[in-house]
């Protein structure tokens, strides 16, 4: 993999074929994706494409993805299922290899910087806990532990029905928002595993919108884009 110099944390081209000149007049806005151990990862590359045609269609924002994936989630999705181009996979192998020597940059710390906003999608079980304690011990949970409070982050939790009913996750997502994460509550569904009930991932596409609509909010207040 490229180092972060060389993949200038962003991508060239758009997702949608538009002239040089088209694209350079859009506003740029930069996406993390983080991606957990649920099954919902799955749908992480369709979230990816929506995002940025959400992002095109409504507000006419070029929306450059980066995705956090932890070793988990990427039982569920391969990089190949990504969009080709605007999308930037990154593991926790990467947090490690990108750095040599003192003075080289870190890459959790350089994914807080880049990202005008975090979405969290899916947020598993075990992952919603360390965020809510503040464990740190991977790539997705460092950016979190770094994350700049004043820029918007969302987490969109996927778990078994029993999971989500437990009263520690209740106690979990309360912490959570104290925090300032916004919380696209799960759906009722028949799951992967077969359970009837609460605890599916909301629809990539309804995640989509709200992050989207997020971006063109920071946009219209007059927020910069990260740096």
């Amino acid at each position: 993999m490229a180092t972060i110099q060389e993949q200038g944390m962003s991508a060239p081209s758009p997702a949608a074929p538009l002239e040089e000149k088209e694209r350079q007049e859009l506003p740029v806005r930069r996406v993390l994706i983080g991606a957990t151990g649920s099954v919902a990862s799955i749908k992480v590359p369709q979230l990816a494409r929506s995002i940025i045609k959400q992002g095109l269609d409504a507000h006419g924002l070029h929306i450059e993805i980066a995705i956090a994936a932890s070793n988990s989630a990427l039982h569920f999705f391969r990089h190949e299922q990504l969009p080709e181009e605007n999308v930037t996979l990154y593991t926790d192998q990467d947090e490690w290899s990108e750095w040599k020597k003192i003075g080289d940059p870190v890459l959790h710390i350089e994914l807080r910087k880049w990202a005008d906003i975090c979405v969290v999608a899916p947020l598993d079980a075990n992952t919603m806990a360390k965020v809510a304690t503040g464990f740190c011990d991977n790539l997705l949970t460092c950016v979190l532990r770094a994350w700049d409070m004043t820029k918007p982050r969302i987490v969109c939790p996927a778990m078994n029905p029993m999971m989500w009913e437990h009263p520690i996750t209740d106690t979990q997502i309360s912490t959570l928002k104290m925090l300032g994460f916004g919380v696209i509550d799960p759906v009722a569904k028949t799951l992967a595993c077969g359970d009837v009930g609460m605890g599916a991932m909301a629809e990539p596409d309804d995640i989509a919108r709200v992050v989207v609509d997020e971006l063109a909010a920071l946009l219209a207040r007059g927020k910069e884009p990260a740096a």
